[in-house]
């Protein structure tokens, strides 16, 4: 027989929430308008209203877990702690509590990145895996670090911002307020800035695309266009150093990548792979594969925040 699962997405905009089998299908979801709520009552209750009509609406009686993937959620008090960025409530949210009691089931809540490894260990590409990092690539760079098959959470919680891991002291200045953080050049912001000084490399007389995005340079690449080319080059050596160096903490099976800079495919994989074998302790050489998410880009949230509602 099947088994069910809740996963809850938060964002500064959206909460999707969907029910998905064990077998990772979402067998339902939707979502509500995270922004339109005042309170940390009044959102809690919408969620958990929402979550019974969907309920209703497949005829589950009950569901194995809940799991939310949250910004600055609190994986040891199962809360939104105050005054999170993008959310219009700046009050602590104690989600977690909150749902245990409506529904009598387990919640777990962590961030996205976190809950990203877990999707991927549950229905994804690190299934059957115990040591395994994903590395979230997107307005940011987010990481979540499997060891012996468990989240590395460290000592308060905050393990695994290989985002902000120091590539080049003398770099870009980032918005934790230091200095050539890998955020700053494999974010699809540093991206941007890739193909900004790519240009002015191989097109010295080119002006910039009107409205720049990563997707444009992701697009590019893919038709093969130089200066693309030569921005993704860029992103996978600082990368492939990174990778390198986090190797060597945790020594992974496999490292996977999500998000939409991915989506430039070998573009970007092939010269990551060549600059991450480079940089690789001899100890490590041939031994860590790279590989791109198996989770579908568009489910990745809902799948990943499932996932920390099972029994995995």
């Amino acid at each position: 027989m099947s088994t069910y699962s809740i996963g809850i997405d938060i964002g500064g905009t959206n909460t999707d929430i969907g029910i998905v089998r064990d077998d990772g299908a979402i067998v339902r979801r939707d979502n509500l308008p995270t922004d339109r709520y005042d309170t940390a009552e009044t959102y809690m209750e919408a969620i958990a209203g929402q979550i019974q009509r969907m309920l209703d609406a497949t005829h589950l009686t009950t569901v194995q877990g809940i799991g939310i993937g949250a910004p600055n959620g609190n994986h040891q008090t199962v809360r939104i702690e105050a005054n999170t960025a993008n959310l219009r409530i700046k009050t602590p949210i104690p989600l977690g509590d909150f749902l245990t009691e409506q529904f009598g089931v387990p919640v777990r809540l962590d961030n996205d990145a976190n809950a990203a490894a877990v999707g991927e260990m549950v229905y994804g590409g690190a299934r059957g895996m115990k040591h395994f990092i994903m590395l979230t690539l997107g307005t940011g760079v987010g990481s979540g670090i499997v060891v012996e098959g468990r989240l590395l959470h460290g000592s308060h919680g905050m393990a695994g911002e290989l985002g902000h891991a120091i590539v080049s002291p003398d770099g870009r200045a980032c918005s934790c307020g230091r200095n050539g953080c890998l955020e700053t050049y494999a974010s699809a912001r540093g991206i941007c800035q890739n193909y900004r000084e790519a240009l002015r490399k191989v097109q010295p007389t080119a002006n910039e695309p009107e409205g720049l995005t990563c997707r444009f340079v992701g697009e590019s690449a893919l038709r093969g266009d130089p200066v693309a080319m030569e921005a993704y080059d860029t992103t996978a050596r600082w990368l492939g150093l990174a990778l390198a160096n986090a190797v060597a903490f945790s020594e992974p099976e496999a490292i996977f990548l999500m998000g939409g800079p991915t989506r430039a495919g070998e573009a970007l994989m092939r010269p990551l792979r060549k600059y991450f074998e480079d940089n690789l302790l001899f100890l490590y050489k041939g031994k860590v594969q790279v590989l791109l998410s198996q989770l579908p880009q568009n489910d990745a949230a809902i799948l990943g925040a499932a996932a920390l509602g099972t029994a995995w």
